[in-house]
């Protein structure tokens, strides 16, 4: 599978409904054995039971061109379940409010299985999310 974002952010981020600039906006490990992808998720708590480790603030967010990117994230500590995708989304603090933004499985250091030690995820050097024309 290749990275995709999910529908009901599309509608969101349209809608003006979510600020990627502004927002508390979080990645976090996820292991595909405990949670499959689908496009039509809406909310964290779609995902949750696929979590693994403690999800991480992105930092620096940059918006250039069309596309999302922000630093690397690394997870400290983590044990687990084996990791093959990161999601990524807005944290509102309630995961029956957190809308889903992405779902990464290409980013470097995918997959990887956890050994307590820290887990650093790098962005494709395309950016985390880019914006097509229609």
């Amino acid at each position: 599978m290749t990275n995709r974002a999910y529908t009901p952010f599309k509608v969101l981020l349209l809608k003006g409904d979510i600020d990627l600039e502004n927002d508390t906006i979080k990645a976090i490990l996820i292991d595909t054995a405990d949670y499959t992808f689908d496009a039509n998720h809406d909310f964290y708590n779609d995902a949750n039971a696929g979590a693994v480790g403690t999800p991480q603030t992105l930092a620096n967010k940059t918006f250039t061109g069309g596309v999302f990117n922000a630093d690397d994230v690394t997870f400290p500590t983590v044990t687990g379940d084996p990791c093959e995708a990161v999601i990524v989304y807005k944290d509102t603090g309630v995961a029956g409010t957190s809308p889903l933004i992405a779902f990464i499985d290409n980013a470097v250091g995918l997959p990887v299985t956890p050994n307590g030690g820290n887990i650093t995820v790098q962005w494709n050097a395309s950016g985390i999310l880019r914006l097509a024309d229609a």
